[in-house]
């Protein structure tokens, strides 16, 4: 047998591998059990590897990688074409990642080191407990709402009726204060974890050059930096940065035929979180004045006569993308833009 080519379709312990000779004859096709796994392709020669970037996939590329095996990871929505009608079961997914691993226009995943992981770790973390808070925060307002204490939006706002929780509990019952002060303590530990994370994040943007490199452009800060510094670690799997725009979703959506070209709104595919920080620099960049003049003011000031903040906003992100491609490429600081 003279592998090629494997398709590795993962699980949690059970796996499927596909393997394929040069012509993409299909040499085997078999079930393996985590134990079997890397005594497996410890078996094979040097071939190419296929894996749907899912989860754990990072782990085994790394692993297959120290094995001597070429492992590229596929985003699943490009491995789906490929997979046969009438038939889904491991089977078809690992032929179907075999086939696809081949196609010479095929966009991969790279793959992050351990190290990158850990340092994206803070950032899943921290995006968790910022949800809790959210939701907890606005289940105290609700929760006051129901006795008549309201109180607007933000969590400044929260955080200012807390302190004057004192006064207010003579007029509750004894159960409500009960869970209003259950909320208060998870308020306050949740406050006292995420401001952990954050500090720790601004250790590494010190002592990291390419996200002190990033910070240089406007609009982005030391979270939004660490973010996108462990989640490109090759900046050359991308030919440009429209590549790197379309990749975050930051390009429009095609619906052209016939020679009539119809763009409609972003098609928001890629990494949603990357894209949430950039688009909240974008705004920042929006508003103040001075930051607009650095990016580009006259045309920012010219969407904004034509369009609503908000859509510019998610222009000036697009924008902003390009440039932390290019910088990521070259290495070189950002260059303010002269009118």
């Amino acid at each position: 047998m003279n592998p090629a080519t494997v398709g590795l379709d993962l699980a949690k312990n059970v796996f499927h591998v596909h393997v394929a000779d040069a012509s993409g004859r299909t040499l085997d096709s078999k079930r393996l059990s985590r134990r079997e796994l890397l005594p497996f392709f410890e078996s094979l020669p040097p071939c190419l590897i296929g894996i749907e970037a899912c989860a754990t996939a990072h782990n085994w590329a790394r692993q297959l990688q120290r094995i001597g095996h070429d492992v590229r990871l596929i985003p699943p929505g490009y491995v789906k074409p490929f997979v046969r009608r009438g038939a889904k079961n491991d089977a078809t997914d690992a032929a179907a990642i075999c086939e696809a691993v081949t196609r010479p226009n095929m966009r991969f995943v790279p793959i992050k080191s351990r190290e990158d992981q850990g340092f994206l770790m803070l950032h899943r973390a921290r995006g968790l407990l910022v949800r809790q808070r959210t939701m907890t925060a606005c289940a105290f307002r609700a929760h006051l709402a129901e006795y008549g204490v309201i109180v607007a939006q933000g969590r400044h706002r929260v955080d200012a009726l807390v302190a004057k929780l004192d006064e207010i509990r003579e007029d509750l019952p004894e159960d409500a204060c009960f869970a209003l002060d259950a909320l208060v303590r998870q308020l306050d530990a949740l406050n006292r974890q995420i401001d952990g994370i954050e500090d720790r994040l601004a250790e590494i943007h010190k002592t990291n050059s390419i996200c002190r490199l990033l910070a240089t452009i406007p609009g982005i800060g030391p979270i939004t930096a660490t973010a996108f510094a462990a989640s490109i670690p090759d900046p050359s799997a991308f030919r440009s940065g429209r590549e790197f725009a379309a990749w975050l979703g930051l390009t429009p959506r095609q619906n052209s035929s016939g020679g009539k070209h119809r763009l409609g709104g972003i098609t928001k595919q890629g990494d949603r979180y990357l894209r949430h920080l950039l688009v909240l620099g974008a705004r920042t960049v929006v508003r103040y004045p001075k930051a607009r003049s650095r990016v580009d003011g006259p045309w920012i000031e010219a969407l904004l006569e034509r369009r609503r903040p908000m859509v510019v906003a998610v222009a000036v992100a697009n924008k902003l993308a390009r440039t932390i491609w290019a910088m990521l490429s070259t290495g070189e600081v950002f260059r303010t833009a002269h009118p």
